[in-house]
């Protein structure tokens, strides 16, 4: 039988994911941008992303009995998320798996399921600051 994410990994295993994420997030000038988007202490962040990842990879909901809702386009509304902002997401992610040694089968497991996450967060087609919507005309 096949295992979900949640118990290869276990509750330290994906504490262990989102710590590895922000470390790279906080480390690799590649992904200066997103870093950029997030407070200067990731430690809520952080547990938040283990929270989520938690219920999403099989475990409990914890996410959702912390914040009543697991609607991602919310939170990230504020931010200008396009494929670039995107990718650079999966790629903290593709590297935290890499620090806490995932398993290649874990890997694969993951990346199409993560892309999707990460693409329903994207809010705009290109990457960069949100750009005022031209439909919206100023009067006055």
């Amino acid at each position: 039988m096949v295992q979900t994410p949640y118990e290869i990994l276990g509750d330290d295993g994906i504490r262990a994911l989102a710590d590895a994420f922000y470390r790279v997030m906080d480390q690799d000038p590649a992904v200066a941008s997103i870093r950029a988007m997030h407070a200067a202490d990731l430690g809520k962040v952080r547990s938040m992303l283990a929270a989520y990842l938690t219920g999403w990879m099989g475990g409990p909901p914890v996410y959702l009995a912390v914040k009543g809702t697991v609607c991602l386009t919310d939170v990230h509304a504020p931010y200008a998320i396009g494929p670039d902002e995107r990718d650079q997401w999966l790629y903290c992610m593709d590297r935290a798996l890499e620090r806490i040694g995932a398993s290649q089968e874990l890997k694969d497991m993951l990346r199409e399921p993560m892309f999707r996450v990460a693409d329903t967060v994207r809010n705009q087609d290109h990457s960069g600051p949100k750009r005022r919507d031209p439909s919206i005309i100023a009067v006055g």
